[in-house]
């Protein structure tokens, strides 16, 4: 497939003849490096090099924040142990850290922008370390979900912003599109990874260490961004009243959601939460429909190609995140594992996810992607299904079989709506597109956290067998009707 060029890279410097432009290259060779003109065409043999060092760079932040979400669900009986958070609480350990992730990631593209990437990229990963010591010196549940807070915050500006410091990097398309599948293949392993890397370091050094890794990894990131050249900085409107609805928005709903399990669904509290969301939301579509620069533009949101994949995003990640959740819960709570024997747990789905996401994309050149999306979220729904008999007593071996289905659904859908939905927008609406996608995403994972940890908790606080089959059946049901939004709406290719 023939590749094209970016169009913000430079169109003059190989469209000129080759006689016309050695005599000058051989000029500005001989010249003092000082003396060269600003982005004058030079021999320079550390450009490789640097572009290794950016892309490493991107690679450990995102790796980073992505650890972050799934390590912590296998500490949590460790940190609901040693801070006495009850159920709801572990719930708003992860929601808090999803919740500014998801709201904060549609203009933090436009701030990095703003900045210039490798600025921003600086800055969210010193704000992200410094959380994540607060997360690890929390003296209560109140203090770590604060921090947790300022982690999503600081993790969505990371996000954007490491894939922009890519972008820069490399001007060539081909090197281009190798660097940002190594960027993205390296989210997914460190997504699957995370339990295992949870477990081993809860039952190893105690769940503070899970927070405290992040502290070398940080300074490692900082010291190597002093390397990388700077990145431009290019003019981006900001929209601070559709963000702030936004964010209300989006806290709201996840407020009412988790704590209607725990105070009731009538209480006063859950009842004006759902009043808020409702408020905040309407809110939101009148400023974005108002704002001459809008960081969600609604036509999109009206695109039959756009909404169906937002959806399927929504949908796979409710059934990822949920279902992490759950296992986590179930492997410590219910058969009394320890953290790394439920980390190990999590080996074989790891593995497969890896696999699979590397396959995706031959597979959909071979069926189409949109046939690839179906079959990955049926074969998630059927995942969510086969794990409704799981019990205390279940045989190990069994419990490996039956996640087989969860681990290769998401990972096989995934890659083939992300490069559906860049290709149904245009090139300069794509980075829109993808915060769109990615918000989607995690506030998908972030209510399904809320809504399965309303129905796990028993009446003594223990895990509840028929709270999980609730919930996944809950799941399933939701994959199965985007599937079919996504058979019938998403384009064939």
């Amino acid at each position: 497939m023939p590749t094209t060029s970016s169009p913000s890279a430079a169109p003059s410097r190989d469209t000129a003849p080759r006689n016309a432009r050695e005599p000058r290259l051989r000029a500005l060779r001989r010249q003092p490096a000082r003396s060269r003109p600003a982005g004058a065409p030079t021999d320079d043999s550390g450009a490789p090099r640097r572009n290794t060092t950016a892309l490493v760079a991107a690679l450990l932040g995102f790796t980073v924040i992505t650890v972050d979400v799934s390590a912590v669900n296998i500490a949590l009986p460790a940190i609901r142990h040693s801070l006495s958070g009850g159920m709801a609480g572990l719930q708003w350990v992860v929601d808090a850290y999803t919740l500014m992730f998801a709201a904060l990631m549609l203009s933090a593209g436009a701030f990095a922008d703003r900045a210039g990437a490798r600025r921003a990229y600086a800055w969210g990963v010193a704000l992200f370390t410094l959380a994540s010591l607060g997360c690890a010196l929390a003296p209560g549940i109140g203090v770590l979900i604060g921090a947790r807070v300022v982690q999503g915050a600081a993790a969505a500006v990371v996000m954007p912003a490491s894939l922009a410091l890519i972008r820069h990097a490399y001007e060539d398309a081909r090197e281009r599109a190798r660097a940002i599948a190594l960027w993205t293949v390296g989210g997914s392993v460190a997504m699957a990874a995370g339990p295992v890397l949870g477990g081993l370091l809860t039952d190893g050094a105690g769940w503070r260490s899970v927070f405290l890794l992040n502290l070398p990894v940080g300074a490692v990131i900082l010291g190597l961004l002093v390397r990388v050249e700077r990145s431009p900085r290019r003019p981006a409107a900001l929209d601070g009243a559709g963000q702030l609805t936004a964010v209300l928005a989006l806290a709201a709903l996840v407020f009412a959601a988790i704590e209607g399990g725990h105070l009731g669904w009538t209480s006063g509290p859950v009842l004006a939460a759902a009043a808020l969301a409702v408020v905040s939301g309407y809110a939101f579509h009148r400023v974005e429909a108002r704002h001459d620069h809008p960081m969600v533009p609604l036509g999109m949101l009206r695109d039959r190609r756009v909404a169906p994949a937002l959806a399927v995003g929504f949908a796979l990640n409710a059934a990822f995140y949920g279902g992490i959740f759950v296992l986590g819960l179930y492997y410590q709570q219910l058969r009394g594992m320890s953290g790394i024997e439920a980390g190990l747990m999590f080996v074989p789905m790891s593995a497969l996810v890896t696999a699979t996401n590397l396959v995706s994309p031959r597979l959909a050149e071979r069926i189409g992607r949109r046939a690839v999306i179906v079959t990955g979220q049926v074969l998630f729904g059927a995942a969510m299904v086969t794990m409704l008999p799981l019990a205390a007593h279940t045989p190990l071996w069994l419990v490996v079989v039956l996640l087989v289905p969860l681990s290769v659904g998401g990972a096989l859908a995934v890659p083939a709506l992300t490069a559906l939905l860049m290709d149904a927008v245009p090139g300069r609406r794509a980075g829109i597109a993808s915060g769109l996608l990615n918000a989607s995403r995690q506030t998908g994972g972030a209510l399904s956290v809320a809504l399965f940890g309303s129905v796990l908790a028993g009446p003594d606080g223990g895990f509840s067998l028929p709270g999980m089959r609730l919930g996944l059946l809950a799941v399933a049901a939701f994959l199965l009707v985007t599937a079919g939004l996504a058979r019938f709406l998403l384009p064939r290719g």
